[in-house]
């Protein structure tokens, strides 16, 4: 049975992985009506993704006798500036997430609650994964400065684009 603090808590990264999966969203829609077909695919998967890891929350809190309340989203960001700027931004999302787990994995000791911490290490592996690809794309994006053609392969070649972390997994 979950504590009523670590419920709480989890209700609460549930609401961050909802709005994670909408950002990524308006991101590949923005990256989309800019011919960036590409980086929209990329987008899109990547929101997916985040839908699953905020449905593997629902499940664990129903699943250890909470309820897993599903939360309103708010509207995410729609315009960037540009490529760059977006993935500068997708960045500094990951990086408050990465904060938030580790907030809650602390949550998770202080109330000796071993079986979510536990359960919780996934999301901390695959948060280094999500930061160590946005840091590998911005430094291509960086390499490839203003340059068109660099743009057009980068557009082409981003959905295969993988990190092997210090967790031996491929982001």
């Amino acid at each position: 049975m979950l504590k009523t603090k670590v419920e709480k808590a989890l209700n609460n990264q549930l609401l961050i992985e909802g709005e994670s999966s909408q950002i990524y969203l308006a991101m590949a829609s923005w990256a989309e009506t800019q011919g960036l077909s590409g980086t929209a695919q990329f987008l899109y998967k990547h929101s997916d993704e985040e839908r699953i890891h905020m449905l593997k929350l629902v499940q664990y809190i129903n699943e250890r006798g909470g309820h897993a309340v599903i939360p309103a989203l708010s509207a995410p960001s729609r315009d960037y500036k540009t490529l760059n700027n977006m993935f500068a931004t997708l960045l500094k999302h990951e990086i408050m997430v990465s904060s938030k787990i580790n907030d809650l994995v602390e949550i998770c000791l202080k109330e000796k609650d071993f079986t979510t911490n536990n359960f919780l290490q996934w999301y901390v592996s695959e948060q280094i994964e999500e930061e160590a690809l946005a840091r590998t794309i911005l430094d291509k994006l960086k390499m490839i400065g203003s340059d068109k053609s660099g743009l057009y392969m980068f557009d082409r070649d981003v959905e295969s684009i993988t990190v092997q972390s210090n967790t031996g997994t491929k982001a």
